[in-house]
């Protein structure tokens, strides 16, 4: 079946027929093309008590002439078949990632996930902007943040050069699908956080320079992005939310913006 890029749907009983001699049964009910070379396949509910029969995903291992050539690695196609009558019918077809080896076909009742995240769920949650807040111990910085659609609670940080820094961020809005990013691309910092959830990063700010920061998920017709200076001197490193990018080496004044 690989090789003729069907799907082929048996009658069991007239396989055990056959199988102990009776030339007449028929053991094959129906066929169907797919495209191409199919890999894995999986049946609606299949994985449980509550298998149906009603629906068949066919991951195939080539799309060949099926999309557009989009570079030397192409997207493969699965393809979801109703198998509930004696003839089978393609019900729809999508990409999916090259190598496709595994899927679930579910009732739509039985997919119940959260949409916004419980704030006490989390220990660290930072539930107020005002108490967005610096805190050092030592070589160590802890930066407490919130994000609210479309400001960061607090508009600065600093720290000294070679301190470990911490970032926490808590995302205070409630609305769903609502996410926020944070990106510092040369501290190779991005993460997302969603409604209601909280998490953070660490790292070293040891490297001098002028590093911008991202929100990285659009969330606000008044999209987020920030600034993060990384002094010579060791005296400052700071995040703001505007749109200005600045760097002051040791002999220069620093301006305000």
């Amino acid at each position: 079946l690989f090789i003729d890029s069907q799907i082929v749907k048996w009658n069991l009983d007239a396989a055990i027929k056959s199988f102990k001699g009776d030339k007449a049964a028929k053991v094959v009910i129906d066929r169907i093309d797919v495209h191409y070379q199919p890999g894995h396949g999986f049946t609606s509910m299949g994985e449980t008590k509550e298998a149906d029969g009603k629906f068949f995903i066919s991951d195939n291992k080539f799309s060949k002439d099926r999309l557009l050539p989009v570079g030397p690695l192409h997207p493969e196609v699965a393809q979801m078949i109703d198998i509930t009558g004696e003839k089978m019918k393609m019900a729809g077809e999508h990409t999916t990632w090259p190598e496709p080896h595994d899927a679930i076909i579910v009732r739509r009742d039985r997919v119940k996930t959260r949409q916004v995240y419980n704030l006490d769920d989390f220990p660290l949650a930072v539930k107020d902007p005002k108490d967005c807040r610096v805190e050092r111990k030592g070589s160590k910085v802890t930066v407490y943040l919130t994000s609210q659609a479309p400001t960061i609670g607090l508009r600065e940080f600093k720290v000294k050069r070679g301190d470990e820094v911490t970032i926490i961020l808590t995302n205070l809005d409630k609305v769903e699908d609502l996410t926020h990013g944070f990106a510092i691309p040369k501290y190779n910092v991005n993460f997302i956080v969603n409604p209601q959830e909280t998490k953070s990063v660490t790292f070293k700010a040891d490297k001098p320079g002028v590093y911008w920061c991202y929100c990285t998920h659009f969330c606000h017709a008044l999209h987020m992005l920030g600034v993060f200076y990384r002094l010579r001197s060791g005296e400052a490193l700071q995040y703001q939310a505007f749109y200005v990018l600045s760097v002051w080496e040791p002999s220069a004044p620093q301006r305000e913006h």
